[in-house]
C-alpha cells in the first residue's frame, strides 16, 4: 500500500551538461530537497526512480535521453551466478556487519584512499574529503532509512557500503574500499552481501541505481537475476510499472 509523499523544501533542475556515463549525450538532474523523510515515504520515491544522497533525492530529467533506467534485484527469487559464488569463496576472509552510518577517521582514511586509487587508475578528477563534507554529503538530515555495512579484514576497515533500510527494501547508495582489496572483486561482493542482508530482513528488493547499458562502469547490474527496471519517469501520483528488462 502507498504512502503520500511529502512535499520538498526545494527543488530545481540543473542545465544541460555533457553526460558523464555517455559523452554523446546531454545530462540534466532534477533535485529535491528535504530535512526529512521517513523510510516509507523514501521507498515510494525510490520507487519512482528517484535516488538518496545526504538530504539530496534526485533523478535524470535528460530532454533527449532516457538510457539511465532504474533497477531492483527480486530478493526471493536472486540466485548467484557461477561467478558471483567464486567471488563469495575469494571473499571468506571479510567479515560483514550492519550499522547505522556513521563517521570516523577509519572511513575518512579509507575513503581518501580508494578515491586516489580511482583517480589514477581512471582519471577520476581528484577529490579528498573531510569530517565536515563527508558529514554533509553522506549523512545530512534527519533520515532514520541510513545504515552502513562495514567490512572488515581482521581488525582492518576495508570496506563501507552506505545504503538506506526500508519497509519493503534496501537501496544500494555508496560503496568504496580498500586498493588492495580490488583483486578480489569487492564491488560485487558488496552487492551479493547486500542482497544476503535484505534477504535476511524478509525485505522484497534491493535498488541499484541506475543501470546503463551503453556504459561499462554502469551495465553490471543486469548480472544480478532477477531484476526489474523502471523505463519511464512516474509522477509522484502516478503508479510506477517496472517490468522484467528486455534483452533481446
Amino acid at each position: 500500500m502507498s504512502v503520500p509523499i511529502p512535499k520538498e523544501l526545494h527543488r530545481i533542475q540543473e542545465p544541460e551538461r555533457e553526460c558523464s556515463y555517455l559523452p554523446d549525450e546531454l545530462a540534466s538532474l532534477e533535485y529535491r530537497w528535504y530535512l526529512a523523510l521517513e523510510p516509507a515515504e523514501l521507498e515510494e520515491l525510490l520507487s519512482r526512480g528517484w535516488r538518496r544522497f545526504g538530504a539530496y533525492i534526485f533523478r535524470p530529467a535528460c530532454r533527449l535521453c532516457k538510457k539511465c533506467v532504474p533497477i531492483r534485484v527480486d530478493i526471493e527469487n536472486f540466485q548467484p551466478s557461477k561467478t558471483q559464488r567464486k567471488i563469495i569463496r575469494k571473499n571468506q576472509h571479510i567479515t560483514v556487519s550492519l550499522h547505522k552510518a556513521t563517521l570516523t577517521q577509519d572511513h575518512i582514511q579509507l575513503y581518501n584512499e580508494w578515491h586516489v586509487d580511482m583517480t589514477e587508475r581512471s582519471g577520476w578528477r581528484l577529490q579528498q574529503t573531510n569530517p565536515e563534507d563527508y558529514e554533509e554529503g553522506f549523512l545530512s538530515g534527519n533520515f532514520d532509512s541510513g545504515y552502513e555495512l562495514r567490512y572488515f579484514a581482521g581488525d582492518k576497515l576495508v570496506g563501507v557500503g552506505l545504503v538506506d533500510l526500508l519497509p519493503n527494501s534496501m537501496s544500494s547508495a555508496y560503496f568504496y574500499h580498500a586498493p588492495d582489496w580490488r583483486p578480489l572483486g569487492p564491488g560485487t561482493f558488496s552487492l551479493l552481501m547486500e542482497i544476503e542482508f535484505a534477504r535476511q530482513q524478509g525485505l522484497q528488493y534491493l535498488y541499484l541505481g541506475y543501470w546503463i547499458e551503453g556504459c561499462s562502469s554502469m551495465n553490471y547490474k543486469n548480472r544480478f537475476e532477477p531484476n526489474e527496471v523502471l523505463p519511464d519517469r512516474p509522477t509522484d501520483q502516478q503508479s510506477p510499472l517496472w517490468t522484467r528488462p528486455d534483452l533481446s
